[in-house]
């Protein structure tokens, strides 16, 4: 039991539940905006694994870490697309969508890095490039503290600034009252002038967005490159933590479910820093 409390109690565990929580929060974020509307995305696995790869290969197709980032959140916001156009103008099931998306996703990923690393498990062979960890002045000189909080990917912490963005979009502006109106009754949003299918839309793409967030961590910060699935369930788990869209909530979901996350057997999910 010492020798369990001795790891649990240390910089380096706590340091390692904010690394995992990373693409979990930017991924749950995501489902609450676009659950919020009325319009579940249960595409978020499938739109961070696009992301992953997308940000390791035009990471190493430019030689630069923040072109990678670009393309990462530009090819899940076309998913999301996507997903808005068959399902809220052409009216598909938005499960099925989603199921869709996550299939073109698995495969298609392989296929490309097949063609990009002549390899279907990893990008290893690629020299793709990963975006900076980011040390706090004065806080890294705290002891205990300084360890845990500091020196993390830049995407960590723009994660937890994703939680209080989507606080404020939709708790404080016009647009996330419109997102919560149409989620509410889409019928009462319509009788006084906002337009139901646009605003879906809207909260579909910043959905995407979220979720390139998160794939660009998985494959530019968690790691240096991409692994067929990399993503593991993460999008499910965002989705299990999305929960009654609580923001509060959201937070102590995904960081429960980022402990057994850490603790999963791939050599790839490391404790410490890449």
């Amino acid at each position: 039991m010492k020798a369990l409390t001795d790891l649990i109690f240390t910089s380096d565990f706590f340091y390692s539940i904010l690394r995992v929580t990373t693409p979990l929060l930017f991924a749950s974020m995501g489902a609450v905006v676009s659950d919020v509307a009325g319009v579940p995305n249960i595409a978020l696995e499938g739109m961070m694994l696009m992301a992953a790869f997308a940000g390791m290969f035009f990471s190493y197709l430019f030689g630069s870490a923040w072109a990678g980032l670009a393309f990462a959140i530009l090819t899940a916001v076309i998913a999301a697309s996507v997903l808005a156009f068959f399902t809220l103008y052409y009216k598909t099931n938005i499960i099925l969508g989603g199921i869709a998306i996550n299939s073109l996703a698995s495969g298609g990923t392989i296929f490309f890095l097949y063609l990009a690393a002549h390899d279907k498990g990893t990008s290893v062979s690629l020299d793709s490039k990963v975006l900076p960890n980011i040390n706090i002045p004065f806080i890294e000189d705290i002891p205990v503290l300084g360890p845990a909080v500091s020196g993390h990917n830049i995407l960590t912490y723009l994660s937890i600034l994703a939680v209080v963005f989507t606080f404020y979009l939709l708790k404080r502006t016009a647009l996330g009252y419109h997102i919560r109106a149409v989620g509410e009754k889409k019928e009462a949003a319509d009788s006084v002038g906002i337009s139901v299918v646009r605003t879906q839309a809207i909260a579909l793409v910043i959905s995407g967005v979220m979720s390139g967030l998160g794939g660009a961590f998985m494959s530019m910060g968690y790691v240096s490159w991409f692994s067929r699935d990399m993503v593991s369930g993460r999008g499910w788990i965002a989705l299990a933590a999305e929960g009654r869209h609580r923001d509060r909530r959201h937070i102590a979901a995904v960081r429960r479910h980022g402990r057994p996350v850490k603790r999963s057997g791939h050599s790839w999910l490391a404790l410490g820093p890449c």
